[in-house]
């Protein structure tokens, strides 16, 4: 009996019947794996060689499908998108984790996290055919923020907990002020960084400064807020009950 015949052959968990059908579903499972994947890159591709503007015609006619195979599997156009915004977080999550990876501590990886991230937000025309979002992703996440709060969390997990776990590290060390909420924060800090480089990234104006001077004050202004160095949360309390 070769080895193929072995694996075959039933187990306590299961018939010969249930093998036969798990046959037939992961052979299904592949073909419509296939099949999207045929729809996310004709989308993708067209999104570059069209300014991000397509219709749902065109990424069935790029892909070499039908328009009803298209609806097998997306509801439309969002739907379609929404994927593609999905694939895009855990790929950014993904980098992330690469340079936060080098940092020396806890204030330090935090620190690379919100540098990298605004750069990878903030498109510039060196970026567009490499490793930056496309132009419609970033106008579609926004819109995700304003319009679809709940598919936008679901999202947005992956650099959210990430995030999160790393301003619960720098507050364990002592380096940042502890927080009760770090999941708020974290939202609080992206929506801060997106916001700010997408401005300018979606209005199409050049940056003010050079690249890595606007995340780090951006970093600066996140890091020590307005207030003066000597200001504690005492004299806060003074000032406001005056």
């Amino acid at each position: 009996m070769s080895t193929d015949e072995v694996a075959a052959e039933p187990t306590e968990a299961g018939t010969r019947r249930d093998l036969a059908v798990a046959r037939a579903l992961d052979s299904a499972r592949s073909r419509a794996e296939h099949r999207v994947q045929l729809f996310l890159d004709a989308a993708r591709e067209l999104m570059q060689a069209n300014s991000g503007e397509f219709t749902v015609q065109e990424v069935v006619e790029r892909s070499g499908q039908s328009l009803r195979t298209f609806y097998q599997y997306f509801a439309g156009k969002h739907e379609l998108l929404l994927v593609l915004f999905e694939e895009s977080v855990r790929s950014a999550a993904r980098q992330l984790e690469d340079v936060v990876g080098d940092g020396s501590g806890p204030l330090d990886r935090l620190h690379r996290f919100l540098v990298e991230y605004y750069r990878m937000c903030r498109l510039t025309p060196e970026r567009q055919a490499s490793t930056g979002p496309a132009p419609a992703l970033v106008e579609f996440a926004q819109q995700l923020l304003t319009s679809h709060p709940k598919e936008a969390a679901h999202a947005f997990a992956p650099v959210v907990v990430m995030l999160e776990e790393l301003l619960a590290e720098a507050a364990v060390a002592g380096e940042i002020r502890p927080a009760l909420d770090h999941r708020r924060i974290a939202g609080v800090v992206l929506q801060a960084t997106m916001f700010n480089s997408f401005a300018a990234t979606i209005s199409g104006s050049s940056p003010r400064l050079d690249g890595d001077t606007e995340p780090e004050m951006l970093w600066d202004l996140l890091l020590r807020g307005i207030a003066l160095d000597d200001l504690t949360d005492d004299a806060i309390s003074t000032r406001k009950e005056t």
